[in-house]
């Protein structure tokens, strides 16, 4: 049986690294660089966008799901070679970024997000408001996702839920 890491307090460095990290994320996606999203991720990574609803009964189903980097890798192809869409901006906003718990071999972080889409020809719109409920882990000197769950709050989502949450 393995046995379960130590929990321990976060280090200040620690915490700015996990701060750091979120911050990149959103500016990664904002920036229109998809090619580098899948480089947050470890390689054996889960990443879901699921609804509130279906997150607090502990349901399976997710509106999007990955169970591996090259599944984000192959999204992203998706929605760079594949898909035909209006040109426009995504500001993805992260705040309330809090470790819930850490140990040597993980940490788990929560975070608020909010996304804004903004066509060239309309007013922007609030896209989409929920929280992130991580598990980091350390690979290679770097923090990176080993899970992402972003738990969105309404029901109703827009059909063009492609891009990174």
């Amino acid at each position: 049986m393995d046995a379960v890491p130590a929990a321990r307090a976060p280090s200040l460095e620690e915490r700015f690294e996990v701060i750091d990290l979120y911050a990149r994320y959103a500016e990664t996606i904002n920036d229109g660089r998809l090619d580098e999203w899948p480089a947050f991720f470890t390689e054996d990574c889960r990443y879901r966008v699921q609804a509130r609803e279906n997150a607090e009964r502990d349901l399976p189903l997710a509106t999007i799901r990955a169970e591996s980097r090259f599944m984000l890798e192959d999204r992203v192809a998706a929605i760079r070679n594949a898909m035909l869409y209006v040109p426009h901006y995504w500001l993805h906003m992260i705040s309330a970024v809090r470790i819930t718990a850490a140990s040597d071999a993980a940490i788990e972080v929560r975070a608020n997000y909010c996304i804004i889409r903004t066509m060239q020809d309309r007013l922007s719109e609030l896209f989409q408001v929920g929280r992130y409920q991580d598990r980091l882990v350390r690979q290679g000197g770097r923090l990176l996702f080993q899970e992402k769950l972003c738990v969105y709050d309404s029901l109703l989502i827009p059909n063009s839920l492609v891009y990174p949450v």
